[in-house]
């Protein structure tokens, strides 16, 4: 009995010190834990952190409203951008760029290998995805998300539907096709769609390219600049083919009461994918282990697939993911339609600028 009164009042004196140590210093104790500065995450509009904390819930919901104390954001708003900014002398913690970018990112210099084992859930990302952000034997990049691009079309006003990506050149479509302001994918789309594989052609196959890319002219309504411009070409009717469309574009125009298609190209999917790397002179890496980790969450995950209808890279996930959003993405049949995908593989710099010469040439063509 007087062990048990003793044990009892220790226990009181213990938990009024803890209670006055709050009272009084509660604040100092989450000091302790506060980093000099906040990571820099480098980052897609549209994914912010601060913004979307329901993409990044376990860090987000242990930081609250100190988030900012924790971590900060900087924008951008395509990979030619970011690499760019990262290249002029920005050192991010944190960056979020796709696949094709990646070996750049890595030959530069501006990103370290990760720690795979402080990853929870590395595994669960399926190898495909993962050997594509390996180079020289390490892991550079966490695979996050994941896209198709297909042909959305306007089933209400097509005279016949599309299923080839050639019915792009069809003239039965004349004025009414918007091709992406991109070269890099319009080349892989023009290559993919006569036959060719879009990363491993000849100058002669260049040159052929080229020309088709001219030759779509007659048919195009117009070069579309982003999906917001890409969804008001849809809705306004103008445009009864994108081609090149994100699943985010179809499901807005859906949920708008739009007739329109996601159609898979017989020629099958291009597709791409993003991830996160951490900067080479990032040395924080307990909380960037954290935010990767959160990131990677499978609740994480499935909230950012609900909302943009884009795949998740953790595969843990899919049981979270929204009936409507796991059919689009096909995730019951993956592995079938894995056999299928041509994702972007990595350029050099070479080859980028090859290519965005290219696309001026065909652009500034009658």
């Amino acid at each position: 009995m007087k062990i048990y009164r003793f044990r009892v009042l220790v226990l009181l004196i213990a938990l009024l010190a803890t209670l006055l140590a709050g009272c009084s210093a509660g604040a100092g104790t989450q000091e302790i834990d506060k980093p000099e500065k906040p990571l820099v995450v480098l980052e897609w509009t549209g994914y912010e952190v601060t913004e979307y904390p329901q993409f990044f819930e376990p860090f987000t919901e242990k930081h609250g409203d100190k988030l900012n104390d924790y971590v900060t954001v900087s924008v951008f708003g395509d990979d030619a951008e970011a690499f760019a900014k990262v290249q002029s002398g920005f050192k991010p913690d944190l960056m979020h760029p796709c696949s094709s970018w990646w070996g750049l990112y890595v030959g530069a210099g501006l990103v370290q290998p990760l720690d795979v084992s402080r990853i929870a859930g590395w595994n669960n990302i399926p190898e495909a995805f993962r050997e594509q952000a390996k180079f020289n034997g390490e892991y550079y990049f966490m695979p996050w998300d994941w896209y198709y691009e297909a042909m959305l079309v306007r089933a209400d006003l097509v005279p016949q539907m599309p299923t080839s990506l050639q019915d792009l050149w069809n003239p039965m479509y004349a004025g009414h096709v918007a091709i992406w302001d991109n070269g890099e994918v319009s080349f892989a789309t023009a290559a993919l769609a006569f036959g060719l594989d879009p990363f491993n052609t000849t100058p002669e196959q260049d040159a052929f390219v080229k020309q088709k890319l001219i030759e779509i002219k007659p048919n195009l309504l117009t070069y579309w600049l982003d999906y917001t411009q890409a969804v008001e070409l849809s809705a306004s009717g103008d445009a009864w083919i994108i081609a090149s469309a994100w699943q985010d574009t179809w499901s807005i125009l859906k949920d708008e009461g739009y007739d329109v298609i996601y159609q898979e190209p017989k020629e099958g999917y291009l597709a791409g994918m993003c991830g996160y790397g951490i900067g080479t002179n990032n040395t924080n890496l307990d909380l960037t282990y954290e935010f990767l980790n959160a990131a990677n969450d499978p609740h994480s995950m499935a909230n950012f697939t609900n909302e943009y209808w884009y795949g998740a890279a953790n595969f843990a996930a899919n049981e979270f993911i929204d009936e409507g959003a796991a059919e689009l993405l096909r995730l019951d049949d993956f592995d079938t339609v894995l056999k299928n995908i041509r994702f972007y593989q990595p350029l050099t710099a070479e080859r980028r600028d090859q290519l965005s010469d290219l696309w001026n040439e065909v652009k500034a063509a009658p």
